[in-house]
């Protein structure tokens, strides 16, 4: 190395040095600031654990159903057939209910039964998505058994003119024995985590 490159080198590194320090200048300073209160807005968005709330998105709107004699709320999120889909996601509003397929091939013993009415709505009250009563479920949450895939088993009253609104799996039960109503598995899995 001759002197000249000696000399030099130091002050090629001083002048590389000052290009990658950000701009000090007053317009840099007010670019820098921007910059802060844009990540304090942001962090503004933040709940309590950390995550940031959407400020727009799809809403997933609370379903009314029963269980054990009780009223609960459920979402849908994913379903294994199209059809059931559209029918979903159009009751709720527009909230898009996915299809995922691979659903019905989940292992027999993550699967729990959801009985889903397909008429004998009677009155003004909340109506499940295939005409009748609102969804029964078994297994709530706390049971060892509970689990949010749910298979889909159709209910449908033989005599219309007899249906009421049952609230329990043991009342459906009792119907079943007495012949008034008709079930049938209709190979579709369901996500349907319990909200309450």
């Amino acid at each position: 190395m001759n002197g000249f490159q000696k000399n030099v080198l130091p002050f090629a590194a001083i002048i590389v040095a000052f290009a990658v320090v950000p701009d000090l200048s007053a317009q840099g300073m007010k670019d820098m600031m921007g910059m802060k209160n844009k990540m304090e807005m942001d962090t503004s968005k933040m709940s309590k654990g950390g995550m940031i709330t959407p400020i727009e998105g799809p809403k997933v709107p609370p379903v009314l159903g029963y269980s054990n004699g009780q009223k609960i709320l459920f979402i849908h999120t994913e379903t294994s057939d199209p059809k059931i889909a559209k029918i979903l996601t159009d009751m709720m509003g527009g909230s898009p209910v996915l299809v995922v397929p691979s659903l019905v091939k989940a292992p027999e013993e993550m699967l729990v039964p959801v009985y889903v009415f397909t008429n004998g709505h009677k009155g003004n009250g909340p109506m499940g998505p295939l005409g009748g009563q609102p969804d029964i479920f078994d297994n709530a949450p706390g049971d060892p058994k509970y689990s949010p895939l749910r298979t889909v088993i159709l209910v449908t009253w033989k005599e219309e003119m007899t249906a009421r609104t049952l609230k329990s799996v043991s009342e459906l039960e009792r119907v079943i024995k007495s012949d008034a109503v008709s079930t049938k598995k209709a190979g579709v899995v369901v996500n349907m985590p319990f909200l309450t």
